[in-house]
């Protein structure tokens, strides 16, 4: 049986994660964990989430939550998920981390971090998101800059980050298909008057609304035709599941940064 720590039980994620724990037959959930003042603090994380005592209560102590853990998924916010980082690897512990948002400075540290436990870090533990990346780079790559690329994101009403991870987790693949980097690539916003779009650029175009789960679309729009790939998801599971595969594989790999990539072997 693998202990597992989940750090942001009581939000959306978490709570989908629980019940998938508990039913795996071979994990257990060891600690669960929520930010301070959160009003889930002191409860069952098992009742919590609608799936019965668990005998687990949601705790702010990050160091009661991982002890006695053997992997820690962390579904938080970018700065707390750091600080998780630097407590795992105090203590040795493989960390699986689905928050997204870090900037630069933070996936830098990240990366230090995994020199010494070993990190899976992805912008959508999903399967079907995952496959979509490896799409985009071959399609990018198939069809070269004369195709316009565009990603089309949409989510629910109380995402903070934007565009999304996995929008610009497409927007990379794009990128390493065509040889490039998406900084090199990425347009700005638009407003105004933008003029024409420069050759070989990578757009994003943001829905933030209601309780939408994540929907992606790349568009290639090139002469005469587009091709477009898309993922549509109908509620978290698909995440969760992904990050429970994920953490499965993580414990018996040295340190190092992975993705979801090197976790499907694509």
């Amino acid at each position: 049986m693998l202990n597992v720590a989940l750090l942001g039980a009581s939000g959306r994620m978490g709570r989908t994660l629980v019940p998938l724990i508990a039913a795996s037959g071979d994990l257990r959930l060891s600690g669960a964990l929520a930010a301070a003042g959160d009003a889930a603090i002191g409860h069952d994380a098992g009742v919590l989430a609608g799936t019965g005592p668990l005998a687990v209560s949601i705790a702010a102590d990050v160091e009661r939550v991982l002890e006695g853990a053997a992997v820690a998924i962390d579904f938080t916010l970018p700065m707390p998920s750091l600080e998780h980082a630097r407590r795992c690897r105090a203590r040795s512990l493989p960390l699986v981390i689905g928050t997204t948002g870090h900037d630069e400075t933070a996936r830098m540290e990240l990366a230090g971090i995994a020199e010494s436990i070993p990190i899976v870090l992805a912008p959508n533990m999903s399967l079907g998101v995952n496959l979509l990346f490896k799409l985009a780079e071959l399609a990018a790559r198939a069809l070269g800059a004369e195709y316009d690329a565009e990603i089309l994101e949409a989510h629910h009403r109380h995402k903070v980050d934007a565009p999304s991870g996995t929008a610009l987790g497409l927007g990379r693949a794009v990128a390493s298909g065509r040889g490039t980097t998406l900084e090199q690539s990425a347009l700005p916003p638009r407003q105004g008057s933008t003029g024409p779009r420069p050759n070989g650029g990578i757009g994003f175009a943001v829905l933030r609304g209601g309780d939408i789960v994540g929907d992606h679309r790349l568009i290639f729009a090139g002469p005469g035709e587009r091709v477009e790939l898309a993922h549509h998801a109908e509620d978290r599971s698909g995440f969760a599941r992904g990050a429970l595969v994920a953490a499965r594989w993580v414990v018996a790999r040295p340190p190092g940064l992975y993705s979801m990539m090197d976790v499907l072997g694509l």
